[in-house]
């Protein structure tokens, strides 16, 4: 949902062909296909070619969800969800992260719009620490990626911002973080049921609706995709390069499944959080290294909470105070799981 921001600052957008997200996938499995014919270069296009093999076809799947999803679920339905101050209000904005389907970056834009239509300080933060895990792309990503696993990635950072965000909503009525001073851009009266009763009611199928529905559809998934693709394509060609070219040890020696292997994961995680669809293919590459699930958790995790423009913008749009309890209360759940994730499985 990225892209109504940037519509915004660029009149003149160009066609997608013109945009830089295709040059980099069609770069990069260019050559990829080119590297296979050099002998130094083909573990590493052996390694591309089965990271592709492995995810495309189930994050194509996830990005026609999320496409779907963009059509048919309405910002109105997220906005009254998230407004009010109660218990079931964090569980809401957890959940809801299932249907934002962006990338780390994109979610940032939907969160700061979603306070200033008067989203509650704790829903913001719940919904802005499970959106970029819960989505449908990066869930099929994950579990493409970590089989069975990947769910339990998932589950980590659910349970991780429903906590932070209850623990928000003690903070909230203490004052101890900031007031959302904004005013609700909706009719209190506004049911999210009827709503959608009546959405039903008047939805007809014919040729011109189905047609108009796959347009809208068509039309969400690929802008859906110019935010994610270029991500995880570089994603992948790091994580090729990190498969075939950097020795195991390396990463048993100083990314282990111990409790300094944690903190540096953690220290890895804030200088190089990109996106999380990017991070996910690196992620991997720990995991598949050192078999410390916990780790990857953490690298996946903390990047986003760590991420300099996150904390940037949480710190303008809803506070310092909030910003500094985001990083206090996250990173030790974060490492928290990640040990028990190491420890267990």
């Amino acid at each position: 949902m990225e892209h109504h921001s940037e519509h915004k600052c660029h009149n003149h957008t160009p066609k997608w062909y013109l945009r830089k997200t295709w040059w980099v996938v069609a770069a990069s499995f260019t050559g990829g296909a080119i590297s296979l014919t050099f002998p130094l270069l083909r573990p590493f296009a052996l390694a591309f070619w089965e990271y592709v093999a492995t995810i495309y076809w189930l994050l194509g799947i996830g990005l026609v969800i999320g496409g779907a999803i963009e059509h048919y679920v309405p910002k109105e339905y997220i906005s009254r969800l998230l407004a009010r101050p109660r218990k079931r209000t964090i569980f809401y904005a957890t959940g809801l992260g299932l249907l934002a389907s962006a990338c780390s970056h994109g979610i940032l834009a939907l969160s700061m719009e979603l306070h200033k239509k008067g989203a509650s300080g704790p829903a913001v933060v719940s919904f802005l620490l499970a959106s970029p895990w819960a989505n449908f792309p990066v869930t099929l990503l994950l579990i493409g990626l970590f089989g069975w696993k990947g769910a339990l990635i998932i589950s980590g950072a659910v349970f991780v911002a429903l906590t932070t965000g209850l623990m928000f909503l003690w903070l909230d009525g203490n004052n101890l973080i900031e007031e959302n001073k904004n005013t609700v851009a909706f009719d209190s009266s506004f049911n999210v049921g009827s709503d959608f009763q009546m959405r039903m009611k008047n939805y007809r199928i014919s040729f011109s609706q189905l047609k108009t529905d796959f347009t809208e559809i068509a039309r969400g998934t690929l802008e859906l995709s110019e935010m994610v693709l270029g991500w995880v394509t570089f994603g992948v060609l790091l994580a090729s390069l990190i498969r075939a070219y950097v020795p195991t040890h390396i990463f048993q020696s100083f990314l282990g499944p111990n409790f300094l292997g944690l903190v540096a994961t953690l220290a890895v995680a804030t200088l190089l959080e990109v996106c999380s669809e990017g991070t996910a293919p690196l992620a991997f590459e720990i995991y598949r290294n050192t078999a410390a699930l916990g780790n990857s958790f953490v690298f996946l995790s903390a990047g986003v909470i760590t991420d300099f423009t996150e904390i940037g913008l949480v710190w303008s749009n809803l506070g310092q105070r909030t910003a500094f309890w985001m990083v206090f209360l996250g990173i030790p759940q974060i490492l928290i799981m990640g040990y028990l994730l190491n420890r267990f499985f």
